[in-house]
């Protein structure tokens, strides 16, 4: 089956559809936005979606509705990407971020190609660990090729750097600075006016969406499922999407207590809080565990008081 969440901009899930699996995702994507627009009413939208939404049918169809979208490239080989955005000598303007207390530089531009709006951006970190890994690559590639080069040819991440030499393959500086091209880079296509720093940011904020589908699959185990008849695997889906729903609310909760808690943390001392029910004198108690930190962050986020740590029960 293919599953889809619609979140809001604050990362809030807001609905969830079914469809019947082995269905590519460009051919769901203008139905569910009819559906969508048809359900909430909404008047405005914005499509923003990865590469692999992106195809000459989808977009047509998207400018037939008159619908604003923004959509990741594939920068190696598209070649109006690769020859004429990738080349534009226009300076980008840089930006710098703080996310999870780490510093990101950033850099974006826009590039205009036969009527086609382009956003070239870049991520410095990511292309400093992009030129480390090919740096890599080739000093291994370096010592295999003085053992002999025959077993090079089935490992692509070698062969892409690779040219022949007579009877023999050898390291081809051009591939390796071509290569370097693409380094920390995402390029965008879109038909909004967006400012090019705010529309990387926009595309960036699809780790919102992907962090939902990571959440359900794994934290709230959706997937395997187990279940032969479509209300059965309805209602296991709906089960996960309250739960993300609930998890999004205690989240925006404990956030708006000026705090940031571990999801796992919060799982664990929940887990932890106990009631064990003991004998003493002829009386019986139930004995309330204390709390750790992180589940009287959740509990006072959600409202919710703890009964007495010691309460006595009525006798049999």
């Amino acid at each position: 089956m293919i599953l889809a969440v619609l979140v809001d901009g604050d990362g809030r899930p807001v609905c969830s559809e079914l469809w019947p699996g082995n269905v590519a995702d460009v051919t769901t994507l203008i139905p569910v936005i009819d559906r969508l627009r048809r359900r909430f009413d909404v008047g405005r939208i914005c499509v923003v979606a990865d590469r692999g939404m992106i195809s000459t049918e989808t977009v047509a169809a998207l400018e037939e509705r008159k619908l604003l979208y923004l959509l990741g490239t594939r920068e190696r080989t598209d070649k109006v990407v690769r020859a004429v955005v990738l080349a534009d000598t226009v300076p980008c303007v840089p930006l710098t971020i703080t996310r999870r207390g780490h510093e990101i530089d950033y850099e974006a531009k826009a590039v205009t190609v036969g009527g086609r709006r382009y956003i070239l951006c870049r991520n410095h970190q990511e292309a400093d660990r992009d030129a480390a890994d090919r740096a890599a690559i080739l000093a291994k590639l370096a010592q295999q090729l003085k053992k002999g080069d025959k077993a090079l040819i089935g490992n692509t991440g070698f062969r892409r750097f690779l040219k022949t030499e007579g009877s023999h393959f050898a390291i081809d500086p051009a591939k390796a600075e071509a290569d370097a091209r693409f380094d920390g880079v995402f390029v965008l296509r879109t038909n909004t006016d967006l400012d090019p720093l705010a529309a990387m940011l926009r595309y960036k904020q699809l780790w919102t969406v992907e962090a939902t589908f990571r959440t359900a699959k794994h934290l709230l185990a959706t997937r395997p499922i187990f279940h032969k008849v479509d209300a059965t695997i309805r209602g296991h889906v709906f089960c996960s999407f309250l739960a993300l729903v609930l998890k999004a609310e205690l989240e925006q909760r404990i956030a708006a207590l000026g705090r940031d808690g571990s999801w796992s943390a919060i799982r664990a001392d929940l887990d932890s809080l106990t009631e064990t029910e003991l004998a003493h004198d002829g009386r019986r108690f139930l004995v309330r565990a204390a709390p750790r930190p992180a589940a009287s962050l959740a509990l006072r986020a959600a409202g919710v008081a703890l009964p007495p740590t010691v309460q006595p029960l009525a006798a049999d």
